[in-house]
């Protein structure tokens, strides 16, 4: 596939929610960038966020989908519209195809179907602005040191790819971004997630604050009271606004198992999830991995990252992580906490700070794998499990 495929999916039926998510996430290149419960939701939807497809439930209500979709191409006729349902009723496939739908899909939805009509749409492409990737930063657990790595991968970008990276707070209430970068921002996320509807680049660029190596801050708000305010389609509105002029997006967070990180990692391209060499972090990364699972989540973009490798006080290994959660371990983190809160301490990065230490070489490697990850190949098979593996899966 030439270039990303962005979906927004139009579905009230719970019960397809993870084998639909499950279906779109498993094909190379596929985005979701929102999902919908309500017809009358749709329009909206299409207008906030730049999409190339929809795919829709038809229900048990296809003449108000239908509606909806001959509004929306009238709009937007270079839209492609998916239709799929459960009946096969001649008539209601052709008036499906007289609205503008595209394809009409048979539920349940057949993959190598699926597969095919995303490759037309690929095939007849004509948007060549290229997207940036995302990557999200998210710790099994808090403390695990997932706002350091967010920070000093996002500067490590920028001096191995030598383009455009914004890093993104999301942890709305006490994230350290903007401190563990020194830099002061004018302003924040919650600003512009006052009328997402209405962002251009423009806009977003002059809420950005840079930091002296060229990274792009975009901080969390200074209140609890603005940081409630803000709400998953917006945060996916910005993340989608900055994909249009950045190599790169990393966004620190989400600490959350919610709707609103639900709707990050439909958008995101890898997923750092970050843990350490104890038993009660990897227990809770089992539990969102399954979790994950559960949601129909592409499990092949979430990596494994285990921090503070080397501890003296550690009983785990690194190959007990992976055969406990059945994953190979993307990197591995040095213990070295001495350079770490030094420089946490004085708001410097890594790379300024203690520019030779393990730490910094090993997120330096992160960042080059992300960037090209042909250098080295993640798809070994994960270890079967042995006597601590199974301690887990009893717990």
């Amino acid at each position: 596939m030439a270039q990303d495929i962005r979906f927004i999916v139009l579905n009230s039926d719970e019960a397809l929610d993870g084998d639909w998510r499950r279906l779109l996430l498993g094909i190379d290149g596929i985005k979701i960038v929102a999902e919908v419960e309500e017809p009358a939701l749709l329009p909206q939807a299409v207008k906030q966020f730049p999409v190339q497809a929809v795919l829709v439930n038809l229900g048990v209500t296809p003449d108000v989908v239908l509606a909806q979709i001959v509004q929306i191409l009238k709009d937007q006729p270079d839209l492609v519209v998916f239709a799929a349902s459960d009946s096969t009723d001649g008539q209601l496939i052709l008036k499906t195809m007289r609205a503008g739908v595209r394809e009409f899909l048979p539920i349940p939805i057949d993959k190598n179907m699926l597969v095919e009509a995303v490759d037309k749409i690929a095939t007849h492409q004509t948007e060549t602005t290229k997207l940036g990737k995302i990557i999200t930063v998210m710790g099994a657990a808090g403390g695990m040191g997932a706002s350091v790595l967010a920070a000093n991968l996002a500067t490590e970008l920028v001096d191995v790819t030598g383009g455009k990276v914004t890093i993104v707070d999301l942890d709305y209430r006490f994230g350290q971004t903007a401190m563990l970068l020194d830099v002061e921002p004018t302003f924040t996320l919650a600003d512009l997630c006052q009328s997402p509807e209405h962002l251009e680049v423009q806009v977003i660029e002059r809420a950005l604050v840079k930091h002296p190596c060229g990274l792009a801050v975009l901080s969390r708000p200074p209140t609890f009271t603005q940081a409630d305010q803000i709400t998953a389609a917006a945060c996916v509105g910005v993340l989608s606004t900055l994909q249009q002029f950045n190599d790169y997006i990393v966004v620190d967070g989400p600490l959350r198992s919610d709707a609103g990180a639900q709707n990050i990692l439909d958008i995101s391209d890898v997923n750092l999830m970050v843990l350490q060499l104890l038993v009660p972090t990897v227990r809770n990364a089992a539990r969102i991995i399954e979790v994950m699972r559960d949601n129909g989540y592409n499990l092949d973009r979430t990596k494994l990252v285990c921090n503070r490798v080397g501890r003296d006080s550690s009983t785990l290994q690194v190959d007990d992580v992976a055969s406990t959660l059945s994953k190979p371990v993307f990197a591995e983190i040095p213990d070295d906490w001495q350079s770490v809160s030094g420089a946490i301490n004085l708001g410097e990065t890594l790379e300024s700070f203690s520019p030779k230490s393990k730490v910094r070489t090993a997120i330096r490697e992160i960042a080059e794998l992300l960037h090209d990850p042909s250098s080295q190949s993640d798809d070994k098979e994960a270890p079967k499990k042995g006597l601590m593996g199974r301690i887990f899966s009893n717990a």
